[in-house]
């Protein structure tokens, strides 16, 4: 027991008792974090639009100010991996179960109900993809740039610890070694938390839905809960086995069967249909991107409403997700300059995540708006299976996409399981096998609670909850590394200036 801190302790404490509390008094639970997610989207609904704005605007600076030329790493370091593999590696941390659940859902469901407008419409059609990309492009991936930024800069430059409190050093000094300390870490262990439980949840009903098109296995979330019992076995074996085993070899495969479909999909698909529709609405969507980032609709209730159930779930979302991705990205990024850093960073992951939304929504909207199928009628985990069954090769794009959601939930939990060690284990590399057995456990356990009482509402306002404190800490994060840049760059003025004279 002397391997575990007691961050460990105290972190898996809390979560124990949050999974007794769901398991005891459910409705209790969700009544009070229902009632909670209502009041900060009427107060705070708009900390979460700024955010995201914010973060994208200051990654757009940090690139392509005087500090773009910074290392993250020594000096003498250069980039572990070739140029050519780091962008896979950004494209592989840009996919997961949430490209698979709403790659054709999301779209149609904004071309259903747009954010304002008439719904079923060409415009509304157009909207709804510029919408999505919104959702899933270059803000979501700023997000993600800064806070992967920081940690990188801090780990690899500053040898500091990989954990979200060290990022703060530089604002409050020695007391991130203190409890103040603790509780950054133990906010950002369970943003972590709910995050990922959201994937997991979306990922049961979408296995379900899927063994129901191919077997008749009926739809409930019994049999959500087995699929998730297997799941959890299966990422927890994963994870024993290490990170450069498990999560390597389910990576790969998720990424030969992700380009598989793709490929398959856009060419058994109306393919000139998709991609005139992707070339229009993406150079719609970067035209618009400011307005886009920010809109409100305070006259509107409902065009507001709309917001606040889609795009500020979504900055919630990735806000939560932080702590994981920006681990993973940071991991792989040493050697690498800040300019050359954040520009892959934000502009990869999101013309990857474009041109995916861009074929699968397309598709879907084709078969809508063209054809007259009614796919907009669809649930959101059904959506993807319906549109298959309009298709040649509908079989075979169902079976891979099982298998593809399959890796991708086991992935998904085991990444998350490693890096939920770290942050509890002082961020150490190799955290010990039952650190990472027991935030399995703890995980499977609170998306298996918040699916059973509140459904994927329940996991969103979990997130929602759980982001606002961590975007708190990201701001000051994001100050402490304008901090620590430009000391670093009065030092460099210094020693150049020493040298000249």
């Amino acid at each position: 027991m002397k391997d575990f801190t007691p961050m460990f302790w105290i972190a898996i404490t809390i979560g124990i008792i949050f999974v007794a509390w769901g398991g005891i008094f459910p409705q209790t639970l969700i009544d009070i974090m229902s009632s909670t997610q209502g009041v900060l989207l009427d107060k705070f609904g708009w900390f979460y639009q700024f955010s995201a704005s914010f973060f994208f605007i200051i990654a757009i600076f940090f690139a392509f100010s005087k500090y773009g030329k910074i290392r993250l790493g020594k000096d003498a370091d250069r980039p572990e991996y070739s140029t050519l593999t780091w962008f896979a590696m950004l494209f592989s941390a840009g996919m997961g179960i949430g490209l698979l659940f709403y790659g054709v859902s999301e779209p149609v469901s904004h071309y259903a109900t747009p954010p304002y407008g008439e719904g079923g419409t060409i415009e509304s059609a157009k909207i709804g993809l510029r919408y999505t990309y919104l959702h899933w492009g270059f803000h979501a991936w700023s997000i993600y740039a800064v806070v992967a930024l920081a940690l990188a800069y801090y780990k690899f430059r500053k040898d500091m610890p990989g954990l979200m409190s060290a990022t703060l050093y530089p604002v409050i000094g020695d007391r991130v070694k203190g409890p103040m300390g603790y509780i950054v870490d133990i906010v950002a262990v369970f943003a972590t938390i709910f995050g990922v439980a959201i994937s997991l949840g979306i990922g049961a009903q979408q296995i379900n839905s899927g063994l129901n098109y191919l077997m008749g296995t009926p739809i409930d979330f019994k049999v959500q809960l087995i699929i998730m019992g297997v799941a959890t076995v299966l990422f927890i074996t994963s994870a024993a086995t290490g990170l450069s085993k498990g999560i390597k070899y389910l990576s790969n495969a998720n990424m030969v069967l992700a380009v598989l479909l793709f490929i398959v999909f856009l060419i058994v698909g109306p393919t000139q249909f998709v991609l005139e529709l992707f070339l229009t609405t993406f150079g719609n969507y970067v035209q618009n991107l400011p307005s886009m980032g920010l809109r409100f609709s305070p006259f509107n209730v409902e065009n507001n409403q709309w917001v606040k159930d889609w795009t500020i779930f979504y900055w919630a979302w990735w806000i939560s997700w932080t702590p994981f991705v920006g681990t993973f990205i940071a991991r792989v990024s040493k050697g690498r300059t800040v300019r050359e850093f954040i520009i892959a960073v934000i502009i990869v992951p999101t013309i990857v995540c474009a041109l995916w939304f861009g074929v699968f929504g397309g598709t879907g909207l084709y078969y809508d708006f063209v054809q007259g199928v009614d796919v907009a009628g669809q649930g959101l985990e059904t959506a993807l299976f319906y549109v298959f069954d309009q298709m040649p090769l509908s079989g075979f794009l169902s079976i891979i996409s099982l298998i593809l959601i399959i890796t991708f939930f086991v992935t998904s939990a085991d990444s998350a399981t490693f890096v939920l060690g770290m942050q509890t284990s002082n961020g150490s590399l190799n955290p010990p096998f039952f650190v990472k057995f027991s935030w399995g456990i703890v995980l499977a356990a609170i998306a298996a609670i918040l699916m059973g009482t509140g459904g994927i509402s329940g996991l969103q306002a979990a997130t929602i909850i759980t982001a606002l404190p961590l975007g708190i800490i990201l701001f000051v994060m994001t100050y402490g590394l304008i901090l620590s840049f430009q000391k670093e760059m009065k030092m460099k003025k210094n020693r150049t200036s020493g040298a000249v004279k």
